[in-house]
């Protein structure tokens, strides 16, 4: 199984899959600010940007879990003897609504992007090329494995449901790269903490009661 796969061959632990992650983007930005270009400089700022509009709902996701599971281990979330989805809805969608400014998809995908106008104009990753250009690449899709692996665990009581639904995710997302134009800063920033505070820190308080 290729998403639980993944999550177990970064480490079993959920809190240091997300830990990696974030280390990575901070590592692509002190990578990208070394560059003297204004394009890197720029998208470099906006990637900062994007790291704080998701943060939020990716860490009450993750908090979620461990109040309904009490482990961050992976093993110990699939076989969980509840459907997580059950406990978490709300949650759930703050960590829908992140998931395409984490794969820098429209509208959201404002520190790069996959147009081929733009191949030469690219944000962050203006002033990396050969080698380097394309373990970036590859790491963005490695990236993109664990983030659906993330999106499997709540579904994970049934194999079969838990990949058509993480399937159905990620063409969502793609038709919704396809579809929107890119929206400004702000609106990413203001939105992605809106739905992150309401959804995801109200399921949180409702599981506090729940299970107090």
């Amino acid at each position: 199984m290729i998403f639980t796969g993944s999550l177990f061959y970064a480490g079993n632990n959920l809190l240091l899959v997300i830990f990696a992650l974030t280390l990575a983007d901070i590592f692509l930005v002190m990578g990208a600010y070394h560059a003297s270009s204004p394009y890197s400089f720029v998208g470099t700022q906006r990637e900062l940007l994007q790291i704080m509009a998701y943060e939020p709902a990716l860490l009450f996701a993750a908090a979620g879990i461990y109040m309904v599971t009490k482990s961050f281990y992976v093993s110990d979330i699939l076989s969980y003897s509840k459907p997580i989805i059950i406990y978490l809805p709300a949650t759930f969608f703050a960590f829908f609504y992140i998931i395409e400014i984490k794969l820098r998809k429209s509208p959201f995908d404002l520190s790069t992007s996959h147009h081929a106008h733009q191949e030469l104009v690219k944000g962050i990753t203006t002033e990396f090329s050969g080698r380097a250009l394309a373990m970036i690449e590859l790491a963005h899709w490695y990236e993109t494995v664990l983030i659906l692996s993330i999106v499997y665990l709540f579904f994970g009581f049934n194999i079969l449901y838990g990949i058509l639904i993480t399937l159905a995710v990620y063409f969502f997302a793609v038709f919704v790269d396809n579809t929107f134009a890119r929206v400004k800063w702000q609106h990413t920033l203001m939105s992605s903490w809106l739905v992150a505070l309401i959804f995801g820190m109200g399921n949180i308080a409702v599981l506090f009661y729940l299970f107090k």
